[in-house]
C-alpha cells in the first residue's frame, strides 16, 4: 500500500513537472541559448539590441517556415505561437531600449539597425494579414495576435525615428554617458 502511495506521488510530482516545464517554455520566447546570449551582452546596447532584433527575426523566418510547410499540423496555432513569441521579444526590444535610454546610452547605431528591421517586420505581418488561401476559421485563430504585432510595431516604428533624431541632438551636445568618464555624461 505503501508502495502504491509513492508511486502515486512520484507519478503527480512528474506530471507536474511537465506541465511546468511545457507552460516555462511558451510563456518564455527565448531559448537557453538566446537567454545567455542577451546576458552576455547586458552592458553593451549595440550587441545586445542587435540580438534582439536577430531573435525576433528568427521568428518570423519560423513562422513563415509553419506557413508554407503542407504538413504542419495545427497551423493557426502554431502561428499563433510563434506571433506571440515575436511579439514578446518585440516588447523585450522595446523595454530595452528604454532602459538604455534611460542610463543616457549612445544607441544612434543600433536604432538605424532597429528602424530597418521595423520595416522588414511590418512588411511580412502585413503580408500575413493579407495572405491568401487562409481560411476565415483559421485566421480567427490568431487574428488577435497579429492585430497586437502590428499595433505595438506600428507604433514602434514612429517612437524608434523620434528616438534616433533626440540621440543624433543628444550626440551634437555630447549628453551621453559613457565607459571612460566612469558612468558619468560626457
Amino acid at each position: 500500500m505503501k508502495a502504491m502511495r509513492q508511486i502515486g506521488v512520484a507519478a503527480a510530482l512528474l506530471l507536474a513537472m511537465a506541465g511546468g516545464a511545457a507552460a516555462q517554455r511558451h510563456g518564455d520566447p527565448f531559448t537557453p541559448a538566446e537567454i545567455d546570449q542577451i546576458r552576455d551582452a547586458s552592458w553593451e546596447p549595440q550587441q545586445r539590441l542587435a540580438l534582439y532584433v536577430k531573435f525576433a527575426r528568427a521568428r518570423l523566418v519560423s513562422l513563415e517556415q509553419v506557413r508554407s510547410d503542407p504538413k504542419v499540423k495545427d497551423r493557426a496555432q502554431q502561428t499563433h505561437e510563434r506571433l506571440s513569441d515575436f511579439s514578446a521579444i518585440y516588447d523585450e526590444l522595446n523595454d530595452n531600449i528604454d532602459t538604455y535610454v534611460d542610463r543616457r546610452n549612445d544607441i544612434r547605431k543600433p536604432l538605424k539597425l532597429i528602424i530597418d528591421a521595423d520595416a522588414e517586420f511590418q512588411a511580412e505581418l502585413l503580408a500575413l494579414k493579407d495572405a491568401a488561401g487562409v481560411s476565415p476559421g483559421e485566421a480567427r485563430q490568431y487574428e488577435f495576435t497579429l492585430s497586437n504585432a502590428l499595433d505595438t510595431l506600428n507604433a514602434s516604428v514612429e517612437d524608434h525615428r523620434k528616438l534616433l533624431e533626440e540621440q543624433q541632438e543628444a550626440a551634437k551636445h555630447k549628453k551621453f554617458v559613457s565607459k571612460a568618464a566612469g558612468g558619468k555624461p560626457e
